[in-house]
Order: C-alpha cells, then structure tokens, then sequence
C-alpha cells in the first residue's frame, strides 16, 4: 500500500496542526484556525530573524523596564510553548496580528490552498494524533510531537519556504 505524502513547506503544516491542538485543548473551530496562524507566524518572525531574513525589532530599555497593562479585551493564549497575542471579539477569541484579528475564513482560505485535496486527509490523521493525548498531555508534547513529523527540509536560508513530504502515515503512527 503507497504511503501517503504530501509535498507542502512547514509554514501550513504547523498552523494546521496547531489548530487541532488548540481545538483539542477546548477552543472552537474558528479561534483555534487563529491560533494555529497565530503560532505560524511568530515561528516564522523567530526563524526568520534567526536567519537575518528579517530585521529584529529593537525595544527601547523603559518599554522592558514596565509592561503595560493589556487594553481591554486583549489576552494571550499559550499554545505548543508560545503565548499568542489574542483578542476577544464579538465573534469569540481570535489571535491578533498587527493589531488586528485574524480571521478565521482567511487561514482555511489559506490551508485549502497549501494543501489542496489533502487538507481533510491531513486533518484526520492530526486529529487522530492529537486524539490519542489527553488534552493536559497534549498541551506539553504538541510541539515535540510536529517536530517529529514536519516535513524535512534543508537547513538555514535554502530551507526557508522549500517544500518537503509530510507524511501522513508517519503522523497516524505517531499515535500512542
């Protein structure tokens, strides 16, 4: 039986699988989308400064000296290890970016168009994953579990946006 293998880059393989983590973890379908891109795009940030693709932001030294308090109906949300800028909105908890919240069509927008045909193949073997985790478990081994069966790709900046095999036999393997 052929193994099945998508070739898609690690950008919407982690905000899909951050998604079925945070709905795991309780939170619904149209906030979890949020958060999964939500995540995306601080590791991409953190990645691509570690690379020098993109600039760090500097903070001036009385900014970290006193934090200010959140606006009103601003939270964040910890999810596989990174606390996601979120806010509350009439439609429920979105993640932010920039300022603004995400919407929840954008990112199935986005991971239709990244993983095609596949997207409820893929989804159904994370969710089977995540499935096999408590939601207290899953929430400390989510990270480490995406590690274990993101697609391969070439380090430093030839790696960045190349795409590699996700394999959707290894992701239901990985169930315990």
């Amino acid at each position: 039986m052929p193994r099945h293998k998508i070739p898609i880059n690690r950008a919407p393989v982690l905000t899909l699988w951050a998604a079925v983590v945070a709905e795991r973890l309780g939170y619904d379908r149209e906030a979890a989308l949020t958060l999964g891109r939500g995540l995306a795009g601080l590791n991409a940030q953190s990645k691509g400064q570690r690379l020098g693709i993109y600039e760090k932001k500097t903070e001036k030294p009385a900014a970290r000296e006193s934090k200010p308090e959140k606006a009103a109906g601003h939270e964040s949300v910890e999810l596989m290890g990174r606390e996601i800028p979120s806010l509350k909105t009439p439609q429920g908890l979105r993640a932010e970016s920039r300022g603004q919240a995400i919407e929840p069509a954008s990112v199935q927008a986005y991971l239709q168009q990244k993983f095609g045909d596949d997207l409820e193949a893929a989804r159904t073997a994370m969710e089977k994953l995540a499935r096999t985790y408590s939601p207290a478990q899953l929430a400390t081994v989510a990270f480490s579990l995406y590690e274990k069966f993101r697609p391969e790709i070439p380090e430093g900046k030839k790696g960045w946006g190349a795409k590699g095999e996700l394999d959707l036999d290894r992701i239901v393997s990985l169930a315990k």
